[in-house]
């Protein structure tokens, strides 16, 4: 079973436009997230998929330059760029990463790929469809003929953009199941939608210089003593913001 990372990324965001490159302690923050997946060590290959769109040339450019391996297809049918650089990898089973998420963490990652190699009768592991995590340590992993299924038969555009929904929607078709945190973590925002949630990411690898390995049960005793840092992206947002948006847009 070959077992490929896919990170959707693109510079274009319209809440945060640029954002995959937003400075972290110095660095790139999409350059944060592939070190923490590639300490993965159930993750054979790392890709990222990236727009054709020419604003995203700067972000190929720079995946170029570091080495990174990476993908260019469609802007809003992500489904499609997914499958399409889920078959040039031959993939056999995908872990989906979000670019807007750099504290992705490798023992989650490895968690839900393991389950999903010893239940090979699931098709889509993850710990999403009952968010316990914080938000930005989502993770999806699930079978190439999961994908190939959604890619062809899906219609709707939220289906389209947002890559799984048509997996996890239809249960008569795929198998699933959704692992937990041993204690409701949903309310708390790791991930960067907006300029707030940079800074507050900032924060967090300000006082972790050093080790972009740090992992997220060290993060979450560091905001336990430190309460006030999660108050600085609480303003209300919605978890799945775009998600949401984009059930709207079917409806016209």
């Amino acid at each position: 079973m070959k077992v490929v990372a896919i990170i959707q990324a693109r510079m274009g965001s319209t809440r945060f436009p640029g954002k995959v490159l937003a400075e972290l302690n110095g660095l790139p923050m999409i350059e944060l997230l592939l070190t923490r997946i590639g300490a993965a060590s159930l993750v054979d290959e790392i890709v990222v998929a990236i727009p054709s769109d020419s604003k995203d040339d700067v972000l190929r450019d720079w995946l170029h330059t570091h080495g990174v391996r990476f993908f260019r297809g469609s802007m809003m049918d992500v489904l499609e760029r997914f499958y399409m650089c889920a078959l040039e990898c031959r993939a056999d089973l995908v872990v989906r990463i979000t670019a807007d998420d750099p504290l992705k963490d490798p023992e989650i990652v490895d968690y839900a790929v393991r389950y999903a190699l010893a239940h090979p009768e699931l098709d889509y592991v993850s710990n999403t469809l009952m968010p316990t995590y914080p938000e930005g340590l989502d993770i999806e992993v699930f079978k190439f003929s999961a994908l190939q299924k959604a890619y062809f038969d899906a219609v709707l555009s939220s289906e389209r953009e947002h890559v799984t929904p048509y997996i996890w929607k239809h249960s008569e078709l795929f198998r699933a199941h959704n692992f937990q945190n041993k204690r409701d973590l949903s309310a708390w925002r790791w991930t960067v939608d907006k300029y707030e949630d940079l800074l507050f990411i900032r924060e967090i690898m300000s006082n972790f210089k050093n080790q972009p390995l740090v992992s997220y049960t060290e993060i979450i005793k560091y905001l336990d003593l430190n309460p006030k840092l999660l108050e600085m992206n609480a303003k209300k947002t919605v978890r799945n913001e775009g998600y949401i948006k984009s059930i709207l847009e079917d409806g016209k």
